[in-house]
């Protein structure tokens, strides 16, 4: 696998568009980040201020130049409006697997179909287009939500890591571990985007 840290990798369907992070996103993001504070209360990172988000946003596109993290804005296209972020992570190319991760959208993207339809598309670009052999999800064990949309994508529990992850408030989460495998996709994708909300 090798995976294109210098392209401009944007992807789209009919409901979502996914293109790199910029600097300038803090813009476009601002309104959906700090509209509620509790947005990301299971992430390391919070955004709920003007100031923490534009901290994330220029900490995304540092990893992007060091070849740990790409991520990308989230736009709706039903809605006509920028939802949030999304972004591949831990990537091994020499293990051919990576992760999708530091997902979040605006309250009112959630539970809409968004979710489903970017996580097909950042799948499909993983397993059609880089042949990965895996795809991996963490999330905090105590975000129920998300545990329950990985699940509801065909996400197979693979264990839980016990204080993996240190919070911005001192707390050590515990993080679960889900994983897709090529050999999976080809049967999870031909009823992907059939789904009931």
């Amino acid at each position: 696998m090798h995976f294109p840290f210098d392209e401009e990798i944007t992807l789209e369907n009919t409901v979502a568009l996914l293109r790199p992070l910029r600097e300038t996103d803090d813009e476009n993001l601002a309104k959906v980040a700090t509209s509620d504070q509790d947005l990301l209360q299971f992430s390391p990172s919070p955004i709920y201020n003007p100031e923490l988000l534009n901290k994330y946003i220029n900490k995304a596109i540092e990893d992007r130049h060091n070849r740990l993290r790409y991520a990308f804005i989230v736009f709706d296209k039903t809605k006509n409006a920028y939802a949030g972020s999304t972004s591949f992570l831990n990537i091994s190319n020499a293990d051919d697997r990576l992760e999708i991760g530091a997902t979040w959208y605006g309250k009112e993207f959630q539970r809409t179909g968004l979710n489903r339809n970017c996580k097909y598309l950042l799948l499909e670009y993983a397993f059609d287009r880089l042949d990965a052999e895996r795809v991996e999800f963490k999330t905090d064990e105590r975000n129920l939500a998300s545990r329950q949309a990985i699940e509801k994508i065909g996400g197979q529990f693979e264990g839980l890591l016990r204080r993996h992850t240190l919070m911005h408030d001192g707390f050590r989460r515990n993080t679960v571990c889900y994983s897709i495998l090529k050999s999976e996709w080809k049967e999870l994708r031909k009823r992907f985007l059939d789904y009931k909300r």
